[in-house]
């Protein structure tokens, strides 16, 4: 199961089956997700020991059901075929990442296969066209094939890879941790050839988080003054982020039309796919993208999935074992907490990002929770002491939050508005 998934892993990132003539007409990607699954059922290593396992496949049904209410019963097919590969191939990767080891195996692959992204882009940047045949982006922004043609989808991963990469460094010998830097510098690198102003701002998040945890908030919000400015430097797109700017603009329009989108229809949204038939634009924003399209329902079943994922990794930072006398009990400890803080930085990385895209359903981001998911149990089982997540323990938060963050959203974009008029 562990290397079919890994595969699949590799085959949804690098995605050779869209570019080399071998692969032509050829269903790779779905065979080996659909024999990875058969190789889960089989298993022994299945669980469900966390309410992701539960929240995702009824956020699949919301999503068919948010069609239908909008008057396509057809859609409910449409929409399976499209999530439903993504909630398997969650269950399946969760399912292997069941040790430390494995998890490291899979942040390894992860990183590898977004380095010959990079190693892609940075061919397109000095010879205008990468191995792929696609070229650079008339404003000349890399992209690649698939779901990364976009450059900030690009961006994206490589903002959710690099705390993976810094992390990798620190396990090994003095080659591999010169190897691995290395490899988070060309993702570094590949951000900075995107131009995606999400990307940069969630590399600087997540470099913000990291020192707000080791150095506190004022050292933190020192540092990303500076590394704003330094940004505004490197990057054209950076000096024109403003209310002002047309394409900021834009989105936040697109988001006031996706809030009253959800004004009109509160329950199950315009359905699923279907933001763009109500607005030109698509939302820009992940959040107002679920809200709009699947309601408050999906929202808040989509809020709890992405939430948990945090509340697992802060959960592991804050516990405190017993037995932490024991030196080796206590080394053992200060390699979860170093997991812990690496899935959180690579979420704050991808949800940054995502903030100001719509990639609610996109693959990506259910494989990294996937790893976060199957570390989170794997962590439990080694330290029972950890926190025992539930749906029925925490629904009243989950509906106080989803309600919270709406009103948030409404007073934003509010403000947005008015500043930018």
């Amino acid at each position: 199961m562990f290397p079919l998934i890994l595969l699949y892993l590799v085959l949804t990132i690098i995605r050779p089956q869209e570019y080399m003539a071998a692969f032509t007409g050829v269903p790779i990607l779905p065979v080996v997700l659909v024999a990875a699954f058969l190789c889960w059922l089989a298993s022994n290593a299945k669980t469900f020991a966390a309410p992701q396992f539960i929240i995702l496949p009824v956020f699949l049904l919301v999503l068919m059901i948010s069609v239908v209410v909008n008057g396509w019963v057809g859609g409910a097919l449409d929409q399976f075929e499209k999530f439903g590969p993504i909630a398997i191939a969650f269950f399946v990767f969760a399912a292997a990442c069941h040790t430390q080891q494995r998890v490291t195996m899979a942040m390894a692959v992860f990183v590898l296969c977004s380095v010959v992204l990079a190693v892609h882009g940075i061919q397109q940047a000095k010879d205008g066209v990468g191995w792929t045949g696609v070229p650079i982006s008339e404003d000349g922004r890399i992209q690649y094939v698939g779901i990364f043609n976009d450059p900030n989808d690009l961006g994206l991963l490589f903002a959710t890879a690099i705390p993976m990469s810094v992390y990798l460094s620190t396990l090994r010998g003095l080659m591999l941790r010169l190897f691995w830097l290395a490899c988070g510098g060309l993702l570094f690198y590949g951000t900075y050839l995107t131009n995606s102003r999400g990307a940069l701002l969630a590399v600087l998040i997540v470099a913000g988080v990291y020192v707000w945890y080791r150095r506190g908030f004022i050292t933190a919000g020192t540092l990303g003054v500076v590394g704003l400015a330094c940004m505004k430097l490197l990057s054209s797109r950076m000096q024109e982020l403003d209310p002002d700017e047309e394409s900021a603009s834009g989105r936040v329009n697109a988001w006031y039309e996706g809030l009253h989108m959800f004004l009109s229809h509160p329950v199950f949204g315009v359905g699923a796919g279907n933001f763009t038939e109500y607005n030109d634009l698509t939302a820009h924003n992940s959040f107002v993208l679920v809200l709009a399209e699947t309601g408050f329902v999906g929202y808040l079943l989509w809020l709890a999935f992405v939430g948990y994922g945090f509340w697992m990794m802060l959960t592991v930072l804050r516990h405190k074992p017993a037995g932490l006398d024991d030196p080796a009990r206590a080394k053992a400890w200060q390699g979860e907490q170093r997991m812990a803080l690496t899935l959180l930085l690579s979420l704050f990385g991808l949800f940054s990002a995502a903030f100001f895209l719509s990639r609610s359903y996109t693959v990506v981001m259910y494989l990294l929770s996937a790893m976060v998911v199957g570390y989170y149990v794997s962590a439990r089982q080694r330290f029972p002491g950890l926190r025992l997540f539930t749906l029925g323990s925490n629904a009243w938060f989950w509906l106080s939050a989803s309600a919270g963050s709406i009103a948030g959203f409404f007073v934003l974009v509010a403000v947005l508005l008015r500043v930018g008029s």
